[in-house]
């Protein structure tokens, strides 16, 4: 283009990159990027295993002093900027500030490749759940028939059971990216968001009736008052609403840009925030309740039976439900669930890929949506098909999210906040039309206590990582696919920001809104 478009923000630049077409919308669009996987198998057992009823005092403070302050960092950040994450930081910033908008950008890109997987298992075992196809060994049928494990470094053999609905969740995703911001992710949040509401909260009645299911009730909500004195269950709080919330790697700044100038963003937060946290409770109602059975069919306490991740999703869950009256309706209600929760998050993790790459490269949007989508689909299908697809997947997502995600939100907090000096810029943006009033606290939160939380977290896991080989893998596994992704989207991301921009844009902020 050699035309510059109109000053960042105006109705024509956003005309080119979409938008929401309102408030309800967006805030349905972010609660299904918050709502995702994490919230149904992982939420549970933290709770569980973190002081039980007491677990709730410090996820509360987590979630009003870090959760809720970062989320509207990243509204702000967005929603002032009007661009993708890279572009929002090269105008709050310059071009040394882009770089963090690519390091969020290269981080969605790693967790979109295997995401994707997972989403595609849960596809599979909705329809085995019909006829119980695992047996009476989920485990075995789980690792062994299903994904045909190997070990690390032993085989790389596709295995067509996750071939063929991996290849069917990404033409789904690339569909519904190309369709664009409206037409395609806010559409699909409308229909999916309550969808997924409805067949969760079918599941948690059915679940609650079953027998046993207040023993495993009572084992969640039971407070032991002695964990609130333990530094690492204020840690376990504070790291689960961060990653719950989908802040931190350009998320949320990318649906921010797509909303218009005059939307209440912090009322917005608020809803998007507790939306987030009563689906999390909702889910550990359901769960445990359904654990507390297995428990009790089984003739043993509830805590030799609760677990969380893949081992509740695929091995616990189908044991649950071999064993259920209506288990066939339990079965196609979560892993639905899990299908549904997944696709709203893959499509807002992919689509800040995607916005990144429009901005810079000057493309439209179907051609950015394939540019992104088919290289990510051809890389998800030859890592995450193979029969060493699990240990892959697992040993990037932990790494990827302890040590990208949170150290790239310590970074980016810190930088607008004491670097370039922009929160109370950003704090007066938000207010201008926010109808939750931010005022000092805020700044102290976003610019001191929620970067010194996430720290100790980010130490916490830096610790436990060397004192003992994550997951038990080999040496090479953890430093090429663990260490090496972290470090890779860093490399990835100081290359990128110091390419030239294609599309002439305005780099600066909004003129009507610079104050200094």
């Amino acid at each position: 283009m050699s035309d510059q478009v109109p000053p960042s923000g105006t109705s024509q630049e956003q005309r080119s990159r979409g938008a929401f077409t309102s408030r309800k919308v967006f805030i349905l669009a972010a609660i299904g990027s918050a709502v995702g996987l994490g919230n149904i198998w992982r939420f549970p057992y933290v709770a569980y295993e973190n002081g039980g009823g007491a677990f709730v005092i410090p996820y509360l403070v987590a979630l009003l002093v870090a959760g809720l302050p970062f989320l509207l960092l990243d509204y702000g950040i967005g929603h002032r900027y009007r661009g993708s994450a890279p572009l929002s930081f090269r105008r709050l910033g310059g071009a040394t500030a882009e770089t963090l908008g690519w390091w969020q950008v290269g981080i969605c890109a790693v967790i979109a490749i295997y995401y994707a997987v997972i989403i595609a298992w849960a596809v599979r075992y909705t329809f085995f759940s019909i006829d119980q196809s695992w047996g009476s060994a989920p485990d075995d049928f789980f690792f062994g028939e299903f994904l045909q494990t190997a070990d690390p470094g032993i085989g790389l053999d596709f295995v067509g059971g996750v071939l063929w609905p991996l290849l069917l969740v990404w033409v789904a995703v690339i569909a519904i990216m190309v369709a664009g911001v409206q037409k395609g992710i806010g559409a699909t949040s409308v229909v999916f968001i309550p969808l997924l509401v409805v067949a969760f909260l079918a599941l948690v009645v059915q679940s609650l009736f079953l027998p046993g299911a207040a023993a495993g009730l009572d084992a969640l909500f039971t407070p032991s008052w002695g964990a609130l004195t333990d530094a690492g269950v204020w840690a376990a709080a504070f790291g689960q609403i961060f990653f719950s919330l989908s802040v931190g790697f350009g998320i949320m700044i990318t649906y921010a840009s797509y909303v218009g100038r005059k939307t209440d963003m912090t009322g917005s937060g608020m809803v998007v925030g507790l939306a987030n946290s009563s689906f999390e409770l909702l889910a550990g109602i359901g769960v445990f309740a359904a654990l507390g059975f297995m428990a009790q069919a089984n003739g043993v306490a509830v805590d030799e039976v609760a677990t969380s991740g893949l081992g509740l999703a695929f091995i616990a869950f189908p044991a649950i439900i071999s064993e259920a009256p209506a288990g066939a309706v339990i079965g196609v209600l979560f892993f639905g669930s899990l299908v549904v929760a997944g696709i709203t998050s893959l499509v807002s993790v992919i689509e800040v890929v995607i916005s990144a790459v429009r901005d810079k490269l000057d493309l439209g949007r179907a051609t950015a949506s394939l540019v992104v989508g088919v290289p990510a689909a051809v890389v998800s299908v030859l890592l995450f098909a193979t029969t060493t697809g699990v240990p892959i997947l697992d040993t990037a997502d932990h790494f990827i999210n302890r040590f990208g995600i949170l150290l790239v939100a310590v970074v980016s907090m810190l930088a607008v906040t004491w670097v370039y000096r922009d929160l109370d810029h950003l704090r007066d943006h938000l207010n201008r039309t926010g109808s939750l009033r931010l005022g000092s606290w805020w700044l102290v939160l976003v610019g001191v206590v929620t970067p010194a939380a996430l720290v100790y977290v980010l130490i916490d896991e830096l610790r436990a990582v060397l004192a003992e080989p994550y997951g038990g893998y080999p040496t090479w596994l953890i430093n090429s696919i663990g260490w090496g992704s972290a470090v890779l989207v860093v490399v990835v991301a100081l290359v990128l920001a110091r390419l030239p921009w294609r599309r002439t844009v305005d780099l600066s902020a909004p003129p009507e809104e610079v104050s200094r």
